[in-house]
């Protein structure tokens, strides 16, 4: 496996080596109801809340297009709270136990000037695309290709949902709950959104984490599954920056690295299936189609990454939690937004509609597994997409479950996990790659750069993959 990959899924080997895995492990929760442990609030005080407010702060320069200095901040001053013996306290009485909750989320482009900048972002990430060690040189180049053939097409997809990405405004919202769900349960935390691929950058949320002093830090990635593409992408940024900086190498920090199997999670996806059934003349007739993100295959097979596991393990609970309110409806799980010539995950939504539509599927109800907050691939793709394709191979009723944005019990669940991590946070220890000493050696750098641009010329004028960029990538 690749080390700079690796660095990020350790944590993850035991669990997606365990035999255990594909059969389906049910959660605590989910089993018959026994002494649970849990952390515990033993004080709550009334505060006031405020909106959460964006400001600018000092600039700060890396090789992404479109970075800007905008981070989400909120403060709060409130009493002491205590949290299964670990004492939390507002900056006014404790500065040492400034507690901080960074969100983490993909990004998107908020006007149609953002959207060849932001793929740019995208496809730079050497965990989008990932190019053997001899052509990663080529990352940057490769990545201003297809962000340049890919952006009038993504443009007109954006302009059909109103211009820009709503993932930014959702996702401060889903900040500013979070907030007061906590500060309910006792916990005053500023709390700051990361984004991968737009502003406000992660690195920019990290430096604000820096500036605030704070001292103990919960990294919640806004993905309930863990892949490589996603949460792994921005835990190897945050690794990366914490690594070279003397006072984040020690701050205690606990990474939620995945949440699908969580109670609250499974049971606020149950409520909006359920309630979107009733829509349907016949709820019992409606074939429920969970379709998630897809990732290639090589990432799962080549790379250990645990995101096809997990996506079926959630898929089982939810169905699991709906058979036991007496709903046992026929359901399905495709995987969409395949992008590129490799192989992804299969079923492919598009392909699964279709012979849905041939077997006589007559009414389906959408949901949207993989995606917390509305966006392109669910205001564009699924709906406008996807329904049409539904539409046209004979299914008549089509519904789309909403993605859980706001839903109460939804942030109160996240807000339980944040109180739960926080008393396992620790100094990250994340080993330098090997890969940064070799391109240090001219002679190594030399001679890959030399026969990688060879190769790199073969391939790219080769007639395959003029035909793949045609066919899957324009």
């Amino acid at each position: 496996m690749d080390k700079n990959i690796e660095m990020s899924y350790c944590s993850y080997q035991a669990f997606h080596s365990s035999p255990s895995m594909r059969s389906r492990r049910t959660p605590s929760w989910a089993r018959p109801r026994g002494s649970r442990s849990c952390v515990t609030c033993h004080t709550v005080c009334n505060k006031s809340t405020s909106q959460a407010s964006l400001f600018l702060c000092p600039g700060s320069t890396n090789s992404r297009i479109g970075s800007r200095s905008l981070v989400c901040r909120s403060l709060y001053s409130v009493d002491a709270s205590t949290f299964n013996g670990l004492t939390v306290q507002s900056p006014t009485h404790a500065a040492e136990e400034r507690v901080g909750v960074l969100l983490l989320n993909l990004g998107g482009p908020e006007t149609l000037d953002d959207v060849q900048p932001f793929l740019f972002n995208l496809f730079a990430d050497p965990d989008i695309i990932r190019l053997p060690r001899l052509f990663r040189f080529l990352q940057q180049p490769l990545a201003k290709l297809i962000s340049t053939l890919r952006a009038p097409k993504s443009k007109e997809a954006y302009a059909s949902i109103g211009g820009g990405s709503p993932l930014r405004k959702i996702t401060d919202d889903q900040a500013l709950a979070l907030k007061r769900a906590l500060e309910a349960k006792g916990l005053s935390s500023n709390i700051y959104v990361g984004m991968r691929y737009w502003y406000p950058f992660t690195e920019e949320a990290i430096q604000q984490i820096k500036k605030d002093g704070i001292r103990r830090l919960v990294v919640l990635p806004l993905y309930p599954q863990f892949s490589i593409s996603t949460t792994g992408s921005s835990i190897s940024v945050l690794e990366q920056t914490f690594r070279e900086d003397a006072y984040l190498s020690r701050l205690p920090v606990s990474i939620i690295n995945s949440w699908y199997q969580r109670e609250g999670y499974i049971k606020s996806m149950a409520d909006l299936i359920e309630k979107e059934l009733q829509s349907f003349s016949e709820p019992k007739e409606a074939m429920i189609f969970f379709s998630a993100h897809g990732v290639p295959v090589s990432y799962v097979e080549n790379a250990g990454d645990p995101y096809r596991d997990q996506m079926e393990e959630c898929i089982f609970l939810i169905m699991q939690e709906l058979k036991a309110r007496g709903i046992s409806n026929e359901h399905t799980l495709a995987y969409q937004s395949r992008v590129g010539p490799v192989q992804w995950l299969k079923p492919y939504t598009d392909e699964v509609l279709v012979e849905l539509g041939q077997k006589g599927v007559k009414s389906l109800l959408a949901v949207p597994v993989s995606f917390v907050s509305e966006h392109i691939e669910t205001l564009e793709e699924i709906d406008m997409e996807y329904r049409e394709l539904a539409l046209e191979s004979g299914i008549k009723n089509w519904a789309r479950v909403p993605a859980l944005g706001l839903t109460p019990s939804f942030i109160t669940d996240l807000a339980d996990a944040v109180i739960e991590a926080l008393p396992s946070a620790a100094a990250i220890n994340a080993p330098t790659s090997t890969s940064e000493d070799i391109d240090k050696d001219p002679f190594k750098y030399f001679v890959k750069m030399f026969f990688g641009s060879i190769l790199a010329f073969i391939l790219f004028l080769s007639p395959k993959m003029i035909t793949a960029f045609r066919n899957r990538v324009i």
